[in-house]
This record gives structure tokens, sequence and C-alpha cells, in this order.
């Protein structure tokens, strides 16, 4: 391919003819299609992996965390809503990054997200075969086989159709919820608050309601995040919604709403009944654990458990379509290889990108397991998946500062109500967990570690291959386009840069 143009240190190469066309997705989600993609992207933080806070904070430790982590999504999902809107692209933060800070930063961005989003079906998978082999009673080696399972089944899903997709986010996100209803109203009779709560033998310095201290708030940080982690990912349906810029913010609000009240309400509940805060420290099935507790070990309760892997399930299938479309997107504008953007010649999907992002997902899982133990898969691939995701959402947050200061010419037909107070807020939780999780619990520091080779990396990769093949896809052309309109706007108002 002939070099077209060059933008400083980066290329843009030229394409074939009908490049863009085997690369199309389909318009089909409306508001309620993307409220299901959010709550069920989002939805398993409440079955499974938010309770190994309590070992690193106890309940006092988590809750505090919790409540500072619920303000960060909140103002998070004000100013993604707010971008989303003015940058309808299927890119999401790669180009909001982009188009504040030009190539560099789309990678960067692009890069943090993408780690999270193949990691975070990673750690969910190992989720549901917990919960599958506690209600069939299969041994832990038969594990990896019920993973293999849920990615073929859900992959295969992703692939059939983006209308099959977003419907069946909308059903399982509602299912899911039901379940936490029933499971929420089980539990209010059997809460014992002092007994079990508070569990957790305090350490030196700590208490009751605080085990670690404040030390333990800081460590929960990850966790807690995990309460939330994904409602970011509406964005990447921009291209599939049929009024993204009133769809997509629409469904992030609603979302989030959403899911305060539901985190809130498990963490207090699951923590707060039999057996209590140590125990379901170091489960792979906390809502299970609590269904014994409500309705017995009886069939009833296994089945209730069997429905509650919907949770799971719910976050499973949405985040893998979050994750084909981001690596569709880097990949069509050539951060990523370009055959990783192909799409279905029938169904309009990512297959490639599908089928590329869960086989490295199974592959990771797979190697901290036989590496490390199986205990510390779910934990460990929690902390990587964490890791990217707050550097995105530190770098989506400058994002939004440079978009307001660089671009404030653009239709923003939505607009976040925490402003630029809110962006900094967001930025600075996010700066503050990322690097406590290098210094305050030495259990995961292999796993932060690890993420942080594998996005050095992707780094290295960007600076000697992907620079010099990008290609203006529609988020190129609108980042290049709106910042030449931006200088001049900002010199017509004397602005100046």
């Amino acid at each position: 391919m002939a070099e077209k143009e060059r933008i400083g240190s980066i290329a843009y190469s030229e394409v074939e003819d009908g490049y863009f066309k085997k690369r199309e997705l389909r318009r089909y989600a409306r508001a309620i299609h993307i409220w299901g993609l959010g709550v069920g992207a989002v939805i398993s933080g409440d079955f499974f992996g938010w309770n190994f806070g309590l070992a690193s904070g106890g309940f006092g430790g988590l809750l505090i965390a919790t409540l500072i982590i619920t303000v960060m999504y909140l103002s998070l999902s004000f100013s993604i809503a707010e971008m989303s809107a003015a940058l309808p692209h299927t890119g999401g933060a790669y180009s909001f990054a982009r188009s504040s800070m030009g190539p560099w930063g789309g990678y960067i961005t692009g890069l943090a997200e993408n780690m999270e989003y193949i990691l975070t079906p990673a750690v969910i998978v190992v989720g549901i075969g917990g919960y599958l082999g506690a209600v069939f009673g299969t041994p832990d080696s038969m594990a990896p086989l019920w993973w293999l399972l849920a990615y073929g089944i859900f992959v295969g899903m992703n692939i059939w159709g983006v209308e099959a997709s977003f419907n069946f986010s909308v059903f399982i996100a509602f299912l899911a919820l039901a379940i936490l209803a029933v499971f929420c109203v089980g539990a209010i009779s059997h809460v014992d608050f002092n007994r079990f709560a508070l569990d957790i033998l305090p350490g030196p310095g700590g208490t009751r309601f605080l085990p670690k201290g404040v030390a333990g708030i800081l460590a929960a940080l990850p966790f807690a995040i995990w309460f939330y982690l994904g409602i970011e990912e509406l964005p990447l349906a921009s291209e599939e919604a049929h009024d993204p810029k009133r769809d997509i913010p629409r469904g992030m609000v609603f979302g989030i709403i959403t899911l305060i009240i539901a985190s809130l309400a498990v963490l207090y509940l699951n923590t707060a009944i039999a057996p209590g805060a140590a125990a379901i420290s170091t489960s792979e099935e906390p809502l299970f654990e609590g269904f014994k507790t409500i309705f017995g070990g009886g069939m009833a309760t296994k089945a209730l458990a069997l429905i509650a892997v919907a949770g799971l399930i719910a976050s499973f299938h949405t985040v893998i379509f979050a994750y084909g479309r981001q690596i569709f997107s880097l990949s069509r504008a050539g951060y990523f290889p370009r055959f990783l953007s192909v799409t279905h010649g029938s169904r309009q999907t990512p297959h490639v990108a599908l089928i590329a992002g869960a086989t490295l997902g199974m592959v990771m899982a797979l190697a901290i397991r036989y590496i490390s133990s199986p205990t510390m898969v779910a934990p460990f691939l929690l902390h990587m998946a964490v890791f990217g995701a707050v550097i995105s959402y530190m770098l989506q947050m400058v994002s939004f500062i440079l978009l307001r200061v660089r671009m404030p010419h653009i239709e923003r037909p939505y607009r976040s109500p925490f402003g630029m107070a809110g962006a900094v807020f967001t930025l600075v939780v996010a700066g503050i967990t990322l690097v406590t999780m290098f210094i305050v619990d030495p259990a995961y520091l292999t796993a932060v570690i690890g993420a942080a080779v594998w996005y050095a990396l992707g780094l290295l990769y960007f600076a000697v291959v992907a620079r010099h093949r990008l290609v203006k896809s529609p988020e190129e052309e609108f980042a290049i386009v709106e910042l030449e309109k931006g200088r001049v706007f900002r010199a017509a108002a004397g602005t100046g840069d």
C-alpha cells in the first residue's frame, strides 16, 4: 500500500477499494438496548469479584472504598456521556483521546481499555466455572472446560448477529436484576451485621469496622471498582445505535443509577448474613453462599444458584461485545493489525476480533492457573483488568478536559452536570487507585507488574510498527478535521492554543 500522508511521526496509508465496505456494522440499538448493554456489562460484579475486597479491607474498608468509587463512576459516566454524544464513533475511549491528544494519545488510551476488556471476561468466566462447578459438583480440574464452553457459546452468539446480542443483553440484565432482588428480599430477615459483617479479625492498628486500618480502604479500591467496571463500554455501540447522540447518554445515566442501587444492596446484605465476611472473602460464588443461608442447601438453592449464573453471563456476554468492537475500531484505523477488523459477510459482526480476544483471554486464565494457582486466577486477572481500566479512565478524563478547551465549537447534545470538576475528581481517584495497586497489597504485585509489561510491549509495537500504517477511519478523519476547526475557532475568539 502506498503512503498517502505523513503527519509528524505518523503515516497514513492508502487502502484498497472496498476496505471500509468489509468493515461495516449494522445499526439496531435503541436506548433500552444501551441500558441493557451497560447494566449487563457490570452486573456480574454483584455476583462475584467484589468480595475479595473484604480480605483486603474488611467490611468497613470495602464500604468506604465503594462509596468513593461510586462518586467516581458517576462523574466518569456523565463525562463519557457528554463525549459519546459529541463524538458518536465506535472507537469509544480511543476516539475521545485521538480527537484530544492525537494518535499517540488515542493509542495509549485504546491499549489500556483493550487490556481491560480482554481480561474482564476472563475474570468472569472463572466465576462462571466456580458457580457451575458448585451446582453440578464437578471437580476443580474441570474448571477450564466450563471456561471453554462459556467462551464458545457467547462468542458464537456475538458473531451470530447484533440483534441477538442486544436483545439477549436486555433479557439477561433483567433476569440478573430479578435474581438480585430475590436474594435481597430473602436476606433481610437473616441480617446480623455485628456478627457477620464484622467477623474479620483486626490486624495491628485495626478495628472491627476497619480491620486493616486506613490502608485497607486503599487496598479495597480495585475490588470496589469491580462493582462498576464496564459501564464505560457503551460508546463502543455508537455505530450500531439508531440515535447515538441521544441513546448513549440515556442508557449510560440510567445504567449507572441502576448499578449503584444494586451494588450497595449486595455489599451490605451478602456480607451481613451467614457465613459472613471472612468466609465469603475468598469464595468464587459469594451469592450462592448467601442463597444457602436463606433457602438451605437443597435442590431449590442449587436451582437459584444456576439461575444466578445469569448475572455472570450478562457481563460475560456484553463485555465480549465490547472487546470485539474495541479491537475492531483500533484495527480498522491501523493501530492493531488490520485483518482483525474484517466483519462477517452477512452478519456484519467483527468475528475475527471476537475470536482473537477470546483466545487471548483464555490463554491468560490458563497461564495464571498453571503457573501460579487455581485460587489466584480471578484476583490476579481482576487486578490486571483494573490496571488497564484506571489508566483508561485517567486518559479519558484528560480527553474530556482537552476537548472542552480545544474543541469548544463541536455540538454537545448532552453536557455533564459535574463538568470539569467531576473529570478532575475522577482523574485523581483513578490515579490514586493505580498507585496503590503497586504499593499496598504485595499479594497482587506480580499481576500488576505483568499488566505493566503487557502495556509496555503494546506501546513498543505502536512505536516500531503501527504508527507507520494508520488508516483514515471515521475517528481519524473526525479528529483531523475538527482539531483544525478548533484552532480556527479559538483564533477567531482570541483565546489562542
